[in-house]
């Protein structure tokens, strides 16, 4: 991670200062690094030690960055891993332009490799997110969305950059076609497992652990899927509490609708199927050499459920 952070370090320079000050801003506010992570654990677990896992590993993080720039002028968000959001530092416009060149560098970057099935692989992943991103766009307030429809942003939206994290691991190291899917499926259910669990700490969470505001998601109008369970086990009242919050984004609400999501037992409902996609991930584990990689690898599976930021 070292290396990485070395590789993000030089790539962030620019002729143009304020470019080169937002995207310090957000990356030097750390956050997990659970994506480049992946990759070179992934890597490791395969047997690769090449420098290029620093490289990609860079740029999945740089496409990350990108989109939390873009997700927090979407969503008006104020505070991200304790502090000011970049918007809110620097103003939306520089935001989304700053955003933009992260993209940009990115697939700069990509192209160093000169691996074209790596360029794919992250060029579909970029585009699936930006889908992802326009499809919870269109959910946004509406009540009637289903587990189904969750599932399809969150596995857009998150979980295919967990999955081409995961599948690159593989591609770098000539891995087997089977064995390249089944990184990809750990990689596609750790990020399920990952969003599942953050859209329970919006009802049970804490804002000093978290470095964000509790009931961001109500504010937006999101449907997640604790409101999702809770409207389907709740009574006729607790619907009608929970679906004019998701309709008007009534954040003042935000108490009674934690108090119906514990009641109707939707909190540990969504907890289990969050569970269910890490022993998804852990199958997949399966399929990799046994080595201290991949017992990483089955460890953070394991402990993503015990997450509180």
């Amino acid at each position: 991670m070292r290396e990485v952070d070395a590789v993000i370090g030089k790539r962030l320079d620019s002729a143009v200062p304020l470019v080169g000050e937002v995207a310090r801003y957000i990356i030097s506010a750390g956050g997990k690094r659970l994506r480049p992570a992946l990759l070179l654990l992934m890597a490791g677990a395969l047997g690769y030690r090449g420098s290029e896992r620093f490289n990609l590993a860079a740029v999945v993080e740089f496409i990350h960055t990108a989109t939390l720039l873009h997700d927090d002028v979407v969503d008006d968000s104020t505070l991200r891993r304790g502090r000011a959001t970049a918007n809110e530092t620097f103003g939306n416009p520089a935001s989304v332009l700053v955003g933009d060149f992260l993209y940009s560098r990115a697939f700069q970057m990509m192209v160093d490799g000169g691996d074209m099935r790596v360029m794919q692989i992250l060029a579909d992943a970029t585009n699936v997110i930006a889908e992802g991103e326009v499809l919870q766009l269109m959910n946004m307030h509406d009540a009637s969305l289903d587990e189904t429809g969750y599932l399809r942003v969150i596995r857009s939206k998150t979980a295919k950059l967990f999955e081409a994290s995961a599948r690159l691991g593989a591609i770098l190291a000539k891995s087997s076609a089977q064995v390249e899917r089944a990184c990809a499926d750990y990689g596609q259910a750790l990020g399920t497992a990952f969003q599942v669990i953050d859209d329970v700490l919006d009802y049970d969470g804490d804002v000093a652990e978290m470095g964000k505001n509790l009931g961001d998601d109500l504010r937006e109008g999101k449907a997640t899927l604790p409101l999702i369970i809770a409207m389907q086990r709740g009574n006729a009242t607790q619907r009608r509490t929970i679906e004019q919050a998701i309709q008007t984004g009534a954040v003042e609400e935000l108490q009674s609708i934690a108090s119906i999501v514990r009641e109707t037992g939707a909190l540990d409902a969504t907890r289990q199927a969050a569970a269910d996609e890490a022993q998804r991930a852990m199958d997949a584990a399966g399929y990799l050499p046994a080595n201290a990689y991949t017992d990483g690898l089955l460890q953070l599976a394991a402990q993503l459920l015990q997450r509180r930021t």
